[in-house]
């Protein structure tokens, strides 16, 4: 589903910043379908993921973004892998099940090498972050991701555990990751060969949708093409 889904949004332009709130601003929930960054377009499919109606959406789309739900800058998911390890899951890390060549890091979220913070006044977590690096991917490891997996570019920089992400798409012309491009010459929700984008970067962090909840796609795809509210 999540390939019915994250299609709706191709072509959508590319906007930095689109959510509102900091440790001295606040929080106020943000649903705009006019620009993406690549989390926020990881958030708005995943809410589509599990919803059939507007109302669902909103109330998954506030589970998905925030911990136990509440609204606010310090519960906000900002890194990747809160997906996975912080408060409920949204989804399953599944890098180690993948590969054996899989390497695990420890990192403190949030904590710049010279000791200052990425976002002020988040505390700093501490996290193991398994990654599998990407001169060990190959097409055994393919034929193990499933169309929908979500992708994080891993980073060796302190304090982050990835610096992009993605949705890994299996297409008729082969392996795609579509994204929420910010380089100049894209600046829109596109489909990048996935081999040839993860040849140039660290590695690749793997999280999966658990599949508690399903939609049907005929009021999601109406809702992806509506315009943005928030």
């Amino acid at each position: 589903m999540n390939d019915l889904i994250s299609r709706e949004f191709l072509h959508t332009p590319y906007a930095a910043n689109r959510l509102h709130g900091s440790a001295t601003l606040a929080e106020k929930l943000v649903v705009d379908f006019r620009g993406l960054d690549c989390f926020t377009y990881l958030d708005y499919v995943e809410a589509l993921r599990q919803s059939s109606d507007e109302a669902g959406f909103i109330n998954n789309l506030v589970q998905i973004r925030y911990v136990n739900g509440d609204i606010n800058f310090l519960n906000r998911r900002h890194f990747f892998t809160d997906w996975a390890h912080a408060g409920q899951p949204m989804a399953e890390d599944v890098t180690a099940q993948l590969s054996a060549n899989a390497v695990t890091v420890a990192k403190r979220l949030n904590q710049k090498a010279d000791g200052g913070r990425y976002l002020p006044g988040l505390p700093v977590a501490e996290r193991d972050i398994t990654y599998i690096p990407s001169a060990l991917i190959d097409q055994h490891l393919l034929s193990h991701l499933r169309t929908g997996d979500y992708i994080g570019i891993y980073t060796h920089l302190s304090g982050l555990d990835v610096t992009h992400t993605g949705l890994f798409i299996q297409t008729a012309q082969g392996p795609v990751l579509r994204n929420a491009s910010s380089k100049k010459d894209q600046g829109a929700v596109i489909d990048s060969p996935f081999m040839e984008y993860v040849h140039n970067v660290p590695g690749i962090v793997v999280l999966r949708a658990r599949q508690d909840s399903q939609a049907g796609t005929q009021t999601l795809q109406h809702q992806a093409r509506s315009p943005a509210q928030g």
